[in-house]
């Protein structure tokens, strides 16, 4: 996983994305649908109609950045399009990444006081 900058925010598109489209079509979908600056240095992710590939663009303000993964397994979860553009935390992005719930991750084992 490529570290995400401080400052920097992850933004969900939601619903389903042609996932034929590389940086050019995706910068369209983030200023049209999403009202983002795709060269913010922002992170933006797309998921295809099957749930299995995501798409993620960033601008790292040399150049753009297109990164793309597609689960052997599972699906990516991700927002209802009724959710409007969702914002989420890198830590978060993390577990999306890894096919992991990143709406309710849960700690399996928590210390306890020794007394």
């Amino acid at each position: 996983m490529i570290s995400v900058p401080s400052g920097v925010r992850v933004w969900l598109a939601t619903g389903h994305t042609d996932m034929r489209k590389g940086f050019p079509g995706l910068s369209l979908l983030v200023q049209e649908v999403l009202r983002r600056d795709p060269l913010s240095g922002h992170l933006f992710c797309f998921r295809g109609r099957r749930g299995d590939l995501l798409k993620v663009i960033w601008h790292d303000g040399q150049g753009a950045c297109l990164f793309t993964k597609r689960l052997e397994r599972g699906r990516f979860l991700w927002p209802s399009p009724a959710d409007g553009a969702v914002t989420i935390t890198p830590a978060q992005l993390g577990y999306l990444l890894e096919g992991i719930d990143w709406r309710h991750p849960q700690e399996t084992w928590r210390p306890t006081s020794v007394g």
